[in-house]
């Protein structure tokens, strides 16, 4: 009778403490806010008009990661690489002033790639009450919002898709918390208790490979799952017992987008070099271009030092060369893999491909940035500044690929919050969406000169800007 009750109480524990679509005031808890949706709390009215010269609260220096911050109260929280440490930053949301910092020496630094990654580049999860921050040249750490250390829980250095380094962001779902450990090898969706760090649950992913989102909740029938999306596949895993529940072929090798809920679907879209709109030259081409000692493999030192953080990628068993095997390997996964958005139903387990895919489309699709539910409507940001806008039941498109006047890569997600949509660019240009409409009406636009790769985060009247060097708090 006992155990009975006991399981009754940890099951409404879980269900109350999951993480809704919209954030609640006040907070900002992980990547993209609650349940990586991009939408701020329904009372939020962060400013328009944004820029180094307009709505500034305050400004500070920080040293440079791509982590996007976490908010909790009168509380930011970052994490950085610095003078050798992995580092957790908090802030206050009064003045930026550093509360406290605590940093970790990690025996190895995993590989990343040195002008777009970090290896502190995860976005910290907190509850208001915990602090867990994920390294992969460390694993997880957990503090408490006053910065006292409540336990560690150490991993093997991360062997990520390409040597980019770790791109996944923890989250927290009640008293758990959870972790994308896709890898070149050895991948695996974890779960470890909030109050302990001990593991509960581990689930292999060996077919999973070069995946770099984050996990997010979803209520499918009655079961609560933790749905991931990795190479050629998104999967759905029992959040209390970690058992793989369904899946969906079909999608990009190559992932770096999270997926986001809204109006009871599950949405995706990703895209990859190797497919039609930007396909592989051949084998043949590749040597003629970079082999230059003519010997009929690429050592890696034959790139120059920006091509080679990006060619890593291609050397599949990390000899460190790229040869026809490794090419093979490459073409091969690329010929299974669509780049395209998919809304999928819930209600399936087993392959659910052909029953419970309710549309697709293969035009606007991002490289990095996550998709957005707002208002009923799906968005999409894609490199070279290209928005779109779909009905989220149907998928009928309101508009493809219309230009935003703000060219360059876009690593940051787009966000929402009263009514309006922010986007920002890699080059370090903001800009501000009228939220519906047959095209986007751009309502603000500003440069802020640094490079952004951090997704904003829009809490109460302010809106949190992290650039390559600051920190920065707009608001009335």
């Amino acid at each position: 009778m006992f155990m009975r009750f006991s399981s009754l109480l940890t099951i409404l524990f879980l269900t109350q403490s999951l993480p809704s679509g919209r954030a609640e005031s006040g907070q900002w808890p992980q990547f993209r806010g609650p349940n990586a949706s991009g939408v701020a709390a329904i009372d939020a009215r962060p400013p328009l008009k944004i820029s180094p010269s307009e709505g500034v609260i305050w400004k500070i220096e920080v040293p440079w990661s791509p982590s996007s911050p976490s908010v909790s109260g009168d509380r930011i929280f970052l994490t950085t690489f610095s003078d050798g440490e992995l580092q957790t930053r908090c802030h206050s949301t009064t003045d930026g002033k550093l509360l406290w910092t605590h940093g970790l020496k990690p025996k190895q630094l995993e590989l990343f790639h040195k002008s777009d990654g970090s290896p502190a580049a995860s976005t910290p999860a907190t509850d208001g009450k915990h602090v867990v921050s994920y390294f992969g040249s460390f694993g997880l750490i957990c503090y408490d919002v006053q910065g006292n250390e409540l336990w560690r829980h150490p991993l093997p250095v991360a062997l990520s898709g390409g040597s980019f380094g770790t791109g996944t962001s923890p989250i927290i779902a009640g008293n758990r918390v959870l972790l994308n450990r896709d890898q070149d090898q050895n991948s695996s969706l974890l779960a470890v208790d909030s109050e302990t760090g001990k593991t509960i649950w581990e689930t292999p992913r060996p077919d999973a490979i070069g995946s770099f989102g984050t996990p997010v909740i979803w209520k499918n029938g009655d079961v609560e799952e933790v749905v991931l999306a990795g190479s050629l596949r998104i999967k759905g895993y029992d959040l209390k017992t970690g058992k793989e529940r369904w899946l969906v072929n079909g999608i990009t090798g190559f992932v770096c987008p999270t997926p986001v809920v809204g109006d009871g679907l599950l949405y995706f879209a990703g895209w990859a070099p190797g497919k039609a709109d930007a396909p592989w030259p051949t084998w043949e081409g590749f040597l003629a271009k970079f082999d230059k000692n003519h010997d009929g493999v690429i050592a890696l030192d034959e790139f120059d030092d920006k091509e080679r953080d990006f060619m890593r990628a291609m050397d599949r068993n990390r000899d460190g060369k790229v040869a026809k095997d490794d090419w093979d390997v490459l073409l091969a996964a690329t010929a299974k893999s669509e780049n395209v958005m998919v809304a999928v139903k819930p209600g399936g387990e087993g392959d659910i491909t052909d029953t419970h895919v309710a549309w697709k489309f293969n035009r606007g699709l991002p490289y990095v940035p996550s998709p957005l539910y707002y208002d009923g409507r799906v968005y999409l940001v894609k490199d070279g500044g290209m928005m779109s806008s779909f009905n989220a039941k149907t998928g009928e498109p309101f508009y493809v690929q219309q230009r935003l006047d703000a060219i360059g890569s876009y690593y940051a997600s787009p966000i929402a919050a009263d009514g309006r949509i922010y986007v920002a660019s890699l080059p370090g240009k903001l800009t501000v969406i009228k939220a519906g409409g047959d095209k986007p009406e751009i309502l603000h636009q500003a440069d802020f000169g640094e490079r952004i790769f951090a997704t904003p985060a829009p809490v109460g009247d302010r809106l949190y800007v992290r650039t390559a060097g600051h920190l920065w708090a707009f608001g009335k």
